[in-house]
């Protein structure tokens, strides 16, 4: 059974390294036109019909004809240049491919076929003289949120009927990230106090750990915090001050079922909504759980956070239940942000924020575009309206 398998595979990687071979300089056309002009001569033979003898003349020239069209010096060398590797979306993308001729001979002209995601992008090659070379600048909008491969450049000589073709790949390929609009949102200050790898607020306490200034006593304030030695020098009690630190876990989950959502745009905003609080949290220093489905990530800056979400895309096998995931991943968590589109009934997020701990804060935003927004307070959770990305700080500064 072994032995069967293995031949098995062998006929099958010989085939197609011989098919690779057929096909690697003369087309499936060249080879087409060789079969009828072999074919005509045969029958000519046989019949004796001069128009068989003229299709027989006709395909042959044609393909001497592509044979020597396709002949020329094509000793290439390329690079590809581009000035950024991460975008937004709707930003210019340039790409400068420079081909340049290495050796001592000019070269023929030819085609230059450059990949671009799923389209390609083709253009003229000229005749280049020794050590001579060509900037081609390829300009395109970065349309929608995307991991995008450019390239590999791939040079092409051949003749007008595409019978014969010559093709070098000339370049590896580049990979460019298409990240999700986001916006700067105000200072996130939840989380557990007095905590020694917190970040400092600008509220103002009487106990914590870093040390702020001196106020008056006031009846009621804990004689512990006194500071003696000022208050011998002012001949006043004197209250030792405290700015608050505060450390916030943060977790991020977006919901990818794209039954939560009524159009593609609807998902959109939401990715969006989830990049923005995520870059300004790890912008602050603040540990981030990512989760979109079945990806489980804590980014260590912002920038491989929006990395990882231009590659989110919608998926029907996400758990609806978003709760059950993330705390699988995320249990300690003292802020629960959950994105969702706007069919993700109230019920459902309900059920979903009674799992969370209750020493934790929870926010969901639902995403719904050309609604105003609006803010909704729950036992359990704070749920939020987002019509528009651009309201996202205004409810983020109303919720801090």
């Amino acid at each position: 059974m072994r032995r069967r398998t293995a031949t098995v595979r062998t006929l099958r990687r010989i085939r197609h390294r011989a098919k690779r071979l057929l096909t690697s300089y003369i087309s499936v056309p060249g080879w087409t036109v060789i079969a009828l002009a072999i074919i005509s001569a045969t029958a000519f033979l046989m019949l004796g019909w001069h128009e068989l003898l003229a299709m027989a003349v006709a395909f042959t020239a044609m393909m001497i004809c592509a044979v020597v069209l396709s002949l020329g010096n094509t000793t290439f060398n390329a690079t590809i240049d581009m000035s950024r590797l991460r975008v937004t979306v709707s930003d210019e993308v340039a790409v400068n491919v420079c081909v340049n001729n290495p050796g001592r001979t000019p070269t023929a002209s030819a085609r230059g076929d450059l990949p671009i995601g799923d389209n390609h992008e083709r253009f003229t090659i000229p005749m280049l003289a020794a050590g001579q070379s060509r900037i081609t600048t390829v300009e395109f909008t970065a349309v929608s949120r995307d991991i995008l491969s450019i390239g590999p450049l791939s040079i092409r000589r051949g003749d007008p009927f595409g019978l014969v073709r010559r093709e070098r790949r000339l370049t590896e390929q580049i990979t460019v990230f298409i990240h999700p609009r986001t916006v700067a949102l105000n200072t996130l200050s939840a989380g557990v106090p007095r905590d020694l790898e917190g970040q400092p607020s600008n509220e103002i306490v009487d106990d914590d750990l870093d040390f702020h200034g001196l106020r008056e006593y006031a009846p009621g304030d804990d004689v512990r915090n006194i500071h003696w030695l000022s208050s011998a020098k002012t001949g006043t009690l004197m209250i030792r001050q405290y700015e608050a630190t505060r450390r916030t876990n943060t977790s991020l989950t977006i919901s990818m079922n794209p039954h939560d959502y009524a159009h593609p745009q609807e998902f959109e905003l939401a990715v969006s909504v989830h990049a923005s609080i995520g870059v300004q949290c790890l912008q602050q220093d603040r540990p981030v759980t990512a989760h979109a489905g079945i990806n489980h990530t804590t980014p260590s800056n912002p920038t491989e956070f929006l990395d990882d979400c231009s590659s989110i895309d919608p998926d029907i096998d996400d758990n609806p239940n978003l709760a059950q995931d993330t705390l699988a991943h995320a249990r300690d968590a003292s802020f629960y942000f959950f994105t969702v589109g706007s069919l993700k009934t109230i019920g459902i997020i309900k059920r979903m924020a009674l799992a969370l701990p209750h020493s934790a804060t929870c926010v969901v935003l639902q995403t719904a575009p050309g609604q105003p927004r609006a803010i909704r307070h729950y036992p359990d959770f704070i749920l939020v309206t987002v019509g528009d990305l651009d309201d996202l700080p205004i409810i983020m500064g109303a919720l801090v």
